[in-house]
């Protein structure tokens, strides 16, 4: 069965056409990041607005790439929430209108859910139960994924999101927005020891990277914004920080879990120091870390149209009733 997913939840306009909810026939995303870096975040307003010129050309795009048409989609799978409010209508009612005009079935799916099945779209993929770190600009949250569809919230921050914190430190540095790649890149050549900076909470389950992010503004109070090889070593330091809470507290949680495989997802998840320090922190504790190809750890909706897939299956159609909701819970 060929799926279409739908995923407008925040500044990426994304469609994508799937079979049988593992192998993916196309994948189309449209990025925001150009429109909304003057301002160093996403302007809800101009993402809704965006995602209103998008959806059509990109849905076109993936069923053409698909080499299929709507007339042959089983399903479609869109992104319900959470999310900002604007973006997620236009995405909910394109799939909505498509859906009634040509009498195919549509599940909502949430955001977070479909961030956990990226991993199924590879040949190789953990079995439940497990544990999954999601981890993006809008979400720091630790799941134990007792099957599919089954999902027990064990750990989530308390105010910012990892992603927000690398965004927020690269604006403070005149970096750009995203923040994310930038550091990732400039990390690579600095010394990750060479600022001590807080890890939040150790024994705890709960995330909070607001006082990671306070440490790096202290330290361009006092001292500017650093020059050179010390700008380096800045972001490496901070990188560091962020990597070692998220792999001591997703260890903590599985071996609380009693897990022996470790899902790590969403865009940050991208972050190669992030990945080098899950991998070998798991390795030593005999637990496997997996992860998305980047390009499915970040917004797209092929995810969508794996996790909606199963609802699909078993007969569910939620084309009259469907709604956005900024604030679903998963």
């Amino acid at each position: 069965m060929l799926t279409l997913g739908i995923e407008s939840s925040c500044d990426e306009t994304a469609a994508a056409v799937v079979e049988d909810g593992r192998k993916v026939l196309s994948s189309v995303v449209a990025s925001q990041a150009d429109l909304h870096a003057a301002y160093g975040g996403v302007v809800p307003e101009l993402a809704s607005r965006n995602h209103v010129v998008k959806i059509l050309p990109v849905v076109e795009e993936a069923l053409a790439t698909a080499g299929t048409t709507l007339d042959r989609a089983g399903g479609i799978a869109v992104t319900a929430g959470p999310g900002l409010m604007g973006s997620l209508l236009v995405g909910v009612m394109f799939a909505k209108a498509v859906a009634m005009a040509k009498k195919i079935p549509l599940v909502g799916v949430n955001h977070l859910e479909g961030h956990l099945c990226a991993v199924r779209l590879e040949e190789r993929h953990p079995e439940a139960p497990y544990l999954g770190l999601i981890v993006s600009g809008g979400h720091t949250s630790l799941y134990l994924v007792e099957d599919l569809g089954q999902y027990k919230l064990v750990g989530r921050t308390r105010d910012d999101a990892a992603g927000e914190a690398f965004d927020k430190v690269a604006k403070l540095l005149g970096l750009g927005y995203p923040g994310g790649p930038v550091i990732d890149r400039m990390a690579r050549d600095g010394d990750p020891k060479a600022f001590r900076f807080p890890r939040a909470m150790p024994k705890r389950l709960e995330f909070s990277f607001s006082g990671l992010k306070t440490a790096v503004v202290n330290v361009v109070r006092s001292k500017g914004i650093p020059e050179g090889g010390r700008l380096f070593d800045l972001v490496a330091s901070f990188q560091e920080a962020v990597a070692d809470t998220l792999a001591s507290k997703t260890l903590l949680a599985a071996n609380k879990a009693g897990v022996t495989d470790v899902v790590v997802a969403g865009g940050v998840a991208s972050n190669s120091r992030i990945r080098a320090v899950m991998e070998d922190r798991c390795a030593a504790e005999g637990i496997r870390a997996w992860f998305a190809p980047p390009a499915l750890c970040t917004d797209n909706a092929a995810m969508i149209a794996a996790a909606g897939y199963p609802r699909l299956v078993r007969g569910e159609n939620h084309a009259v009733d469907l709604t956005a909701n900024p604030s679903l819970e998963l």
